[in-house]
């Protein structure tokens, strides 16, 4: 049996049972992006995906049923930061696109560097509370919205960028920040708000897993909207 297997579910990523690991074949080969540890298998480089540096990782190691990037994606990642999650869905979307939005100067700095030889992520330095504003980087529809803003309106936010983007038939990916909403409410009761508010305006949440294990009082939600 081979130490590492091709993921039977999920594009471009590998795995290891014991212990779990999973690993994405690294685009920008002989770089490591914030110290994961790169593995040579057969032809090909694997990158160990940390649950404790990456939010969806953490929701495939608590048993996601999908997350929706495949090798031809096209992706609006709001909330980029350095790149670390970036990174690997660069990796998975060889064929496709990372419109990466980050607010900070400095991270995007660091993201720029951090992608210069990944040539299918867009780096936009801008507020993913004003989508209009970036469009003129973004061409066409994506297949899947990404949201890891940790605001307070963080829920309005994933709602207006998917209404203006997302592809009729897309999905969206939301890491759920409870006390960036709320920081002394009950983080289940904010969860249970924050996805009744999205039901209400016709996003349906298809998978809700908690990652509380990796990220404090956080949850990642799979969806798409109702037609």
């Amino acid at each position: 049996m081979p130490k590492y297997k091709n993921h039977p579910k999920f594009d471009g990523i590998y795995y290891r049972r014991k212990p779990r690991q999973y690993f994405t074949v690294n685009y920008d080969e002989g770089r490591s992006i914030y110290g994961e540890k790169l593995k040579d298998y057969g032809d090909i480089e694997l990158r160990r995906w940390d649950p404790y540096r990456s939010k969806l990782c953490a929701a495939l190691q608590n048993n996601a049923r999908s997350i929706f990037v495949h090798r031809k994606s096209r992706v609006l990642y709001l909330g980029a930061s350095s790149g670390t999650t970036v990174s690997h869905l660069s990796d998975i979307a060889t064929e496709g696109v990372i419109y990466a939005v980050e607010f900070s100067p400095r991270s995007i700095r660091e993201l720029v560097q951090n992608c210069t030889d990944r040539p299918n992520v867009v780096p936009i330095l801008a507020d993913a509370n004003h989508p209009y504003e970036y469009s003129k980087y973004i061409s066409g529809d994506v297949d899947v919205v990404y949201q890891d803003v940790a605001q307070p309106n963080q829920t309005d936010i994933l709602m207006k960028n998917a209404k203006y983007y997302l592809r009729e038939g897309g999905e969206f990916i939301y890491c759920i920040k409870a006390r960036s909403i709320d920081s002394t409410g009950n983080p289940n009761h904010i969860f249970k708000e924050q996805q009744k508010i999205l039901e209400e305006n016709d996003f349906h949440v298809s998978d809700d897993v908690n990652i509380s294990k990796y990220q404090t009082d956080h949850r990642v939600f799979f969806g798409n909207i109702n037609e």
